[in-house]
């Protein structure tokens, strides 16, 4: 007796401590979650999104491009040094016996100067018939070292690659905006619609809660004899019924859950609470003035810009292009100093300086014939990127005017849905009273239930509609 009382204790309380030891790890979570609200959502998203990290980086890679293009327009200096170990020297033959005295009275001077730079000479000597002499030229050892440096003092085609340049960080900034404006339509929307979720499944849990109730007090009345079994057995089908769609909207919040975690840029088991609600929303929605078609522009638009910067770029490689065969003039200088000798007696070196500045002029002459069929489909580009901006136009006004008339339409529904709410709640609480007074059947109160549940998620649906249409409409207008 003693065991099975202990038993039957023990199968007690094992229940309660289960439950004990959910709620205290579920009170734990709640404590060490961070709870984030939609403005701090945005900030991580734009902080830790991949996305903008990439595109952070292109505008890094295209300024450091920048200043490359740069380089070509400072002065350019260079050193250089070679040492040559001759193996053979040049010889030089001279016919003497037809050099007259005075020329070669002449030579001698020449001869005994390199000979006093320690410039071996062999001075050539009549070898009888022919009159002729072998002479080497050269030294063993030749050294040369040196300065070279220029500058572009007029260089069209290095200028437009500048202002090339300048354009491409220009479009990966604009491609940086874009991208982060998309994003932070996309974690609004993501935001939304992981509200909308909790709210669908917050509904749904309350109509699974009223059957409940019923389901019990019908269960009560079929046993005291005031209620049929039929009515029992419609009770707890439409309970059961039910049970699924709250485990799909489970899933649905679990789902959505981690695509926000994921949107913006979080580990997806991190322990976060979004706060809010739709209602919340609902508030601001009353403070936001309606949106005016003829104040709105498309100025801010990304993907305008990107195709305004684009023309811009067009028209530059357009002048880059006429340059290509344009003159161009640069200064250039060297300074070089050289020695000779047969030994390594380096004291006893003589060093020969050298420089030189110079002016160079370099005009193309047969390249304006590739040039000319260049440029005219640089000009054929140009009419196909002012189409495509016309087209983008049209079309981006056309979503702007929708965007508007959803919401419009989103805000028409919102009054309308919110007093179906009022009105269903008031039904259902009538059907409820009068069928537990016996003057209307279950099959009234269920469906005086059903319709509250679908007013209810209606009304959250078209709250969802008017915020998301009007995050679809900053991004259009890049806001």
């Amino acid at each position: 007796m003693i065991k099975k009382l202990f038993t039957t204790i023990l199968l007690g309380v094992i229940p309660f401590c289960a439950l004990f030891a959910q709620a205290q790890q579920a009170e734990t979570l709640q404590k060490d979650s961070i709870r984030v609200d939609i403005n701090k959502a945005i900030d991580i998203a734009l902080s830790e999104n991949p996305t903008m990290k990439i595109a952070d980086r292109e505008i890094e890679v295209k300024k450091n491009y920048k200043k490359e293009q740069i380089v070509p327009l400072f002065p350019t200096v260079s050193g250089s040094a070679s040492y040559n170990h001759t193996l053979q020297k040049q010889k030089m033959v001279m016919d003497m016996s037809k050099m007259t005295s005075g020329i070669t009275d002449a030579l001698m001077p020449i001869y005994e100067a390199l000979l006093g730079h320690g410039i071996p000479i062999e001075i050539p000597n009549s070898d009888g018939e022919g009159g002729g002499g072998v002479m080497e030229i050269g030294t063993t050892n030749n050294w040369s070292a040196g300065i070279n440096f220029s500058l572009p003092l007029i260089a069209p085609a290095t200028w437009f690659n500048l202002q090339l340049s300048q354009l491409d960080v220009e479009l990966s900034m604009e491609n940086a905006r874009s991208s982060k404006i998309s994003l932070i339509c996309e974690v609004k929307k993501a935001y939304y619609n992981y509200l909308l979720a909790k709210e669908a499944h917050y509904v749904l849990q309350r109509s699974y809660d009223n059957l409940q109730l019923s389901f019990e007090d019908i269960s009560r009345k079929f046993e005291q004899g005031t209620a049929s079994e039929l009515e029992q057995m419609r009770a707890e089908v439409q309970l059961k019924n039910q049970m699924p769609a709250i485990k799909s909207a489970e899933r649905s919040i679990e789902l959505a859950l981690m695509m926000l975690k994921i949107m913006i840029g979080v580990d997806i088991n991190e322990a976060i609470i979004f706060d809010g609600t739709l209602t919340d929303f609902e508030e601001k929605m009353k403070e936001t003035p309606l949106p005016d078609v003829n104040t709105l522009n498309l100025s801010d638009n990304p993907d305008l810009n990107k195709l305004n910067i684009a023309e811009k770029q067009l028209n530059t490689s357009v002048k880059l292009l006429k340059s290509s065969s344009s003159p161009t003039l640069a200064l250039a200088g060297v300074w070089q100093t050289s020695a000779m000798s047969n030994n390594f007696e380096f004291k006893n070196y003589s060093w020969f300086p050298y420089s030189y500045i110079a002016l160079g002029l370099s005009v193309p002459i047969t390249s304006w014939a590739g040039t000319a069929y260049k440029i005219k489909s640089a000009k054929l580009n140009l009419l196909n990127l002012n189409n495509q901006k016309q087209y983008l136009e049209d079309n981006l006004k056309i979503s702007v005017l929708n965007s508007i008339s959803e919401i419009n339409h989103a805000i028409e529904e919102l009054e309308s849905n919110k007093n179906t709410v009022l009105l269903a709640e008031k039904v259902y609480n009538i059907s409820k009273i009068q069928y537990e007074h016996g003057l209307s059947t279950w099959l009234d109160m269920n469906s005086a239930e059903l319709a509250l549940t679908a007013a209810r998620l209606t009304y959250n649906q078209s709250v969802y509609n008017y915020l998301s249409a009007f995050a679809n409409l900053e991004k259009i207008l890049g806001k």
